[in-house]
């Protein structure tokens, strides 16, 4: 990571570099939240690799400092797909794989998910987790904002690269760049079939949380292995 976003006081998104505008959630969490005095250093970017470094002027002035740069987007992209679990912790997950560094979440309906979004819900939830993503994102200094959708079925997603995490499967590696974790009762035998490659991700059965967890942090450790040889 470039030492300015790291040292920056704040990290926002804006929907222009030229002229980084922040909106009214943004403007109260620097001013109000963070209390940021004028003069601090906040890192802007427009979720699709670009950023620079501002001056906080003002709750509702920020003054570029730097040129734009780029980042370029890391590869492979990777997907962690999640069958819904219980309660608050779609929220949880999403908010750690944003932080770990995943560039795509989905969620998914699978045959024995307990819990469903009926559609009027599920737009609802989506939008509630893209806010987290974003949030995350701003703590983590990400410049990528990560994508978040679904309710899906796994053969919706099934493709050379997209593998179902299950105990007995092969040894995760970046030729699975999309890891889908079923629900606490397992993939059904359809399932199972639909989709051709499945990877293990340890000897223990996991949650869903934690076995999304896993599969991202390890899929990201081979990423950034690979980038540095």
């Amino acid at each position: 990571m470039n030492p300015l976003l790291r040292r920056s006081a704040a990290h926002v998104f804006v929907s222009s570099l030229l002229t980084p505008t922040l909106n009214s959630d943004d403007q109260h969490h620097l001013a109000r939240v963070l209390r940021l005095r004028a003069g601090e250093s906040v890192s802007v970017s427009d979720g699709q690799g670009r950023w620079r470094i501002c001056r906080f002027v003002s709750a509702d002035v920020l003054e570029p400092d730097t040129e734009i740069e780029l980042v370029e987007r890391s590869a492979p992209e990777i997907t962690i797909g999640f069958a819904l679990p219980k309660g608050d912790r779609p929220e949880w997950i999403v908010q750690k794989l944003t932080e770990i560094g995943v560039d795509h979440v989905v969620v998914l309906h699978a045959e024995r998910s307990v819990v469903r979004w009926e559609p009027d819900r599920a737009e609802r939830n989506i939008a509630k987790l893209v806010k987290v993503a974003r949030e995350a994102s701003m703590q983590s200094r990400r410049v990528w904002l990560p994508t978040v959708a679904g309710p899906l079925r796994a053969d919706q997603l099934a493709g050379g690269s997209v593998s179902l995490a299950e105990p007995d499967g092969d040894t995760l590696t970046l030729a699975a760049s999309t890891v889908l974790i079923g629900p606490e009762g397992g993939w059904t035998p359809a399932e199972l079939g639909l989709v051709a490659s499945h990877v293990s991700l340890g000897n223990s059965i996991l949650r869903v949380e934690t076995a999304a967890l896993v599969a991202a942090a390890n899929l990201s450790a081979l990423r950034d292995h690979r980038a540095t040889n």
